[in-house]
């Protein structure tokens, strides 16, 4: 199995690093491969450019963006883990997903370009099984409180990735890390980051459907 694992931190020795390394515990105790995406040390720019802009009317793919889509191509798995800003993904990751996600790749009208606004929507990705993990300062109740983690949940396992077609998506948040008395809280981070890890790993998963779960839910909120 090959995973891929989208990353975006500054820090290579700071909590969320430490995450992604117990999330990778399962794969590298099975011998898979994994490919690190390390948005800050690759120097990704996530900005969407006018190169992006001409390539989003039909112009030529921007550079570096086709080998994004071969790594993305070879993963048997993939995997985003990132410190949540602002209830949602940093603005590099955000920015990845805005510039690599692209039309005639993830998604298309019709046959293409020509037929946006009037065809229907095809979703191009094939449905890898995709994990998410958020690593959040707030507690578990403010989440809750809010809905933070359904607002999340919408904006990223519905309309990024099931739109593109990978609805066997799955989010888990990491709550309350922040400060030196919640280190047991960051200790139990990482042990939910091995056990999400050691399912995620398992080829006998259940396969999950995020657009599905996420209308259940709401046609229950709705009764």
């Amino acid at each position: 199995m090959h995973l891929l694992t989208v990353f975006s931190h500054p820090f290579r020795d700071r909590y969320p690093a430490a995450v992604m390394d117990a999330f990778h515990e399962a794969f590298q105790a099975r011998g898979d491969t994994i490919d690190i995406l390390d948005l800050h040390r690759e120097g990704f720019d996530p900005r969407f450019t006018e190169a992006d802009h001409a390539h989003f009317w039909g112009g030529p793919i921007p550079p570096g963006i086709a080998e994004m889509h071969r790594r993305v191509e070879r993963a048997d798995r993939l995997a985003f883990v990132y410190p949540v800003y602002w209830w949602g993904m940093p603005a590099m990751m955000k920015g990845w997903i805005e510039r690599v996600f692209t039309g005639g790749w993830a998604y298309q009208y019709g046959k293409g370009v020509a037929d946006r606004g009037k065809a229907p929507l095809q979703s191009l990705l094939g449905n890898i099984p995709t994990v998410l993990i958020g690593i959040g300062g707030s507690s578990q109740r403010t989440y809750d409180k809010y809905g933070y983690d359904e607002a999340m949940r919408t904006q990223l396992d519905v309309g990024t990735f099931a739109y593109c077609g990978v609805r066997d998506v799955e989010s888990h948040l990491i709550y309350n890390v922040e400060g030196d008395e919640n280190a047991p809280l960051r200790a139990e981070g990482l042990d939910l980051a091995r056990a999400v890890a050691a399912e995620f790993a398992s080829p006998d998963r259940s396969v999950r459907d995020a657009r599905r779960d996420h209308l259940d839910r709401r046609a229950r909120m709705a009764r």
